[in-house]
């Protein structure tokens, strides 16, 4: 007489029940949840620089530790929810939402690390980018563009030493304040950069040189119009190429095929076409 093993129906289960989370955390609703309690829990960290009565601070204090328990929750599901648990940590949002669960969960108010855990409680709110795709993607796409940027920033700096060493030269005995040395004077152009009330600082320095109005106008045309054009220029094409990888991705998730093999698939059938025809040339008589 046989006996059902107690390890009958097991794996089954499991998968199951992994699947079962995986359609909880891919629900919009569920992620609307998400997205609510975190706007809710930057509400409660604003609140929280307010002179609140005692009785209302207790309150307040219970509604923080119901969201990071609610968070806690939120992050066991999306775990469980995980075909490959290894893969889960493989992603760098998923490492930073744990940390800052878990570092939430240790009670630090009112100890010498209550700073630090009122900070982590501030971050919480950096979930939203973990949350929603799109604002992940943006991030994605600001981050590879850094390398480029780099560059551009570089360049950039190197006009911002050349102009503030000149302004320091000609614009020192006008202004100390404003030009007395050549980082004060880096200062002062950043604030002609962003045109922080940068025509007094430019009427202040025509008083004396008439011809100085040419100073600004140049720095400003290299740097407010030239290099924050070319910085928004890399991180749009960054941003589109980002938008054509993720399309890819569905594209390729959901079988159909891509533009570019669509493309491989479109020169394919011109070479045989091309090699029918001169097949079907040669012969003729």
């Amino acid at each position: 007489m046989s006996y059902p093993s107690l390890n009958s129906g097991g794996p089954s289960s499991m998968k199951s029940l992994q699947r079962t989370f995986y359609r909880i955390r891919s629900n919009k609703v569920f992620e609307i949840f998400v997205v609510g309690v975190i706007i809710f829990s930057a509400l409660m960290i604003g609140a929280k620089t307010y002179d609140i009565p005692p009785e209302v601070m207790k309150l307040v204090y219970v509604l923080d530790w119901s969201i990071t328990v609610i968070f806690l929750v939120e992050i066991i599901i999306r775990f469980l929810g995980e075909e490959n648990k290894r893969h889960f940590f493989k992603v760098g949002w998923n490492i930073f939402d744990t940390l800052i669960v878990v570092v939430s969960l240790i009670p630090v108010d009112n100890s010498e690390m209550a700073l630090v855990g009122r900070l982590v409680r501030i971050f919480r709110v950096l979930r939203m980018v973990s949350i929603i795709p799109e604002l992940r993607m943006l991030l994605n796409s600001l981050i590879k563009a850094l390398p480029q940027l780099g560059y551009v920033m570089l360049l950039m700096f190197i006009i911002f030493y050349i102009y503030a060493a000149v302004g320091s030269t000609f614009f020192r005995d006008i202004n100390p304040t404003l030009w007395g040395d050549i980082t004060v004077s880096l200062l002062t152009l950043f604030r002609v950069m962003t045109f922080e009330d940068w025509t007094d600082v430019m009427y202040e320095t025509m008083a004396v040189y008439s011809f100085s109005w040419a100073y600004y106008l140049t720095f400003i045309f290299f740097t407010a119009f030239a290099f924050l054009n070319m910085i928004i220029g890399i991180v749009v094409n960054v941003l589109e190429e980002e938008h054509q990888s993720a399309r890819a991705e569905q594209e390729r998730q959901s079988g159909q095929p891509t533009l570019l093999e669509l493309q491989q698939q479109l020169d394919e059938i011109k070479v045989l076409l091309r090699h029918s025809q001169l097949q079907g040339d040669s012969r003729r008589p």
